[in-house]
């Protein structure tokens, strides 16, 4: 940065009347160009450079009929750095755009970028605004080969993942940069709305009604959702006293229905017994949502996780799971996935030993018998620590995942690994943070053994761990 003090300094020397320039004209001359690119290189147009989101507050109004929606957002952020521009994803085309109460410049040099230009350059430290009024047809936009928006005439859910925001309201879309969030949905007043954390309030306007969520605790956009239609409702509280919200879609056939609302019933007991083992839930409500349209995945949107009417017991543990590893603790990169799906499949595991069912134990060596035989399948090939954008979701991170942490327990004992999650979650709760992370903090409860050679084997060798007591899998083997 010294070449920046250096220019300025000569400019005062050259320029006459320079050393005696307001502030706002000196905070002109230090300004930059926020940068487009974000963090992480699996979607380097993901995020942007030079600021840092603090607060959303989304106003969206959608008509089911033409599938075109309006929306409003305004967003508090912090200046990085001096800006003369920023850049927000959008996907979305944008009529108007104001900073701190006054008009700006803007334009969309791609489909996916928002370029802001505001009046006068942004001091770095500041915290501003930028209101943005946008609309179009989100069923229409892609990006990065994909095409995330989930509607028909009568439902609308905003779940997708690791892109979902940019569909529906302008922001810095990475994990890295979380926000607390304000969303209002202004539907027909016959549907529902359910977003993420607190039910606010609901307000009907003639034909129309406008519902508020508050989620008070920071989030990553691409967890922020919403959804709009004829839901089925229970609310109440778990036995430890978490407010849970549960909505079944009514599109779906009454016995579908009853199913779907009696798999939603066990959140507050399953989040009970999560929160016993890797320590307090991390938020102020949980709850979920099934959707009456056809989605093939379950989403674990913070507080509020999304399923399709085929939901089962296990996808209710590994979403709420999410709620920790993956929402609380999120990823410092996308290339850090397994610390969501390996984690959240750990814990169906688990869970499934507690109640009765298979051991982690007898579930690792199962599955490594399974696989054993095939060294140079993609089971064992695919690095853990950096699996490439296009494999984020592939098996391996999920099921070889769970092996890793069921190896560990084995590796370092059932209190230790316990502690070690807890400390996990509790050492990043709000955070963002990598595998080398993980790594490291699992020495320290390895009781001082070595752990390098054992993450070696289970996340980078690109090969079948061999079946010995240093890789968790004493009494274990391969059959012939």
């Amino acid at each position: 940065m010294r070449w920046r003090i250096v220019l300025v300094v000569l400019l005062s020397l050259l320029v006459p009347g320079l050393s005696g320039a307001s502030a706002e004209e000196r905070v002109s001359l230090r300004a930059v160009s926020g940068s487009p690119n974000g963090p992480d290189a699996y979607w380097p147009r993901d995020g942007n450079g030079g600021t840092n989101a603090l607060r959303y507050n989304i106003h969206v109004t959608y008509d089911f009929r033409s599938r075109k929606l309006w929306g409003r957002t305004v967003a508090t952020m912090r200046a990085q750095e001096a800006l003369s521009s920023f850049h927000l994803d959008l996907l979305l085309p944008v009529s108007r755009v104001r900073v701190n109460g006054r008009a700006a410049r803007f334009s969309k040099p791609t489909p996916h970028e928002l370029r802001v230009v505001p009046a006068t350059a942004i001091a770095k430290g500041t915290t501003f605004k930028v209101d943005v009024t946008y609309a179009g047809y989100p069923g229409r936009a892609s990006y990065a080969g994909e095409r995330n928006w989930l509607a028909d005439g009568q439902e609308v859910v905003a779940m997708n993942q690791p892109h979902m925001a940019p569909w529906w309201f302008p922001s810095n879309d990475h994990p890295t940069d979380k926000a607390q969030f304000e969303v209002r949905v202004t539907v027909p007043r016959a549907k529902r709305v359910v977003s993420n954390g607190t039910l606010i309030d609901r307000t009907v306007n003639g034909t129309r009604a406008t519902t508020h969520w508050r989620a008070t605790d920071p989030m990553a956009t691409y967890l922020a959702f919403f959804a709009a239609g004829g839901y089925a409702v229970e609310t109440g509280r778990s036995a430890a006293g978490i407010r849970y919200y549960n909505a079944v879609s009514t599109q779906l056939p009454p016995a579908a229905r009853s199913a779907a609302m009696a798999q939603l019933r066990r959140t507050g007991a399953v989040t009970d017994w999560l929160a016993g083992q890797f320590g307090t839930y991390p938020f102020t409500s949980t709850g979920g949502l099934v959707t009456g349209l056809d989605v093939g995945f379950a989403l674990e949107n913070q507080t509020r996780p999304t399923y399709g009417a085929w939901i089962y017991p296990s996808v209710v543990v590994h979403e709420l799971a999410h709620q920790w590893f993956g929402d609380s603790v999120s990823v410092r990169r996308w290339r850090d996935i397994w610390l969501n799906e390996g984690f959240a499949s750990y814990a169906e595991w688990a869970f499934d030993e507690a109640h009765g069912g298979t051991s982690t134990a007898a579930r690792l060596g199962s599955t490594y018998r399974a696989w054993c035989d095939a060294p140079t399948a993609d089971f064992w090939t695919l690095d853990l620590t950096s699996p490439g954008a296009a494999h984020i979701f592939d098996e391996p991170v999920y099921e070889r995942g769970a092996m890793v942490l069921a190896a560990l327990k084995k590796r370092i004992g059932t209190t230790n690994l316990r502690n070690l999650l807890r400390a996990w979650a509790a050492a990043h709760h709000d955070g963002n943070a990598t595998v080398a992370q993980f790594e490291a903090l699992a020495a320290s409860y390895g009781g001082g053994q070595d752990l390098g050679g054992f993450f070696d084997a289970w996340l980078r060798d690109g090969t079948v761990p061999a079946a010995t007591a240093d890789n968790g899998l004493a009494g274990v083997t391969c059959p012939s």
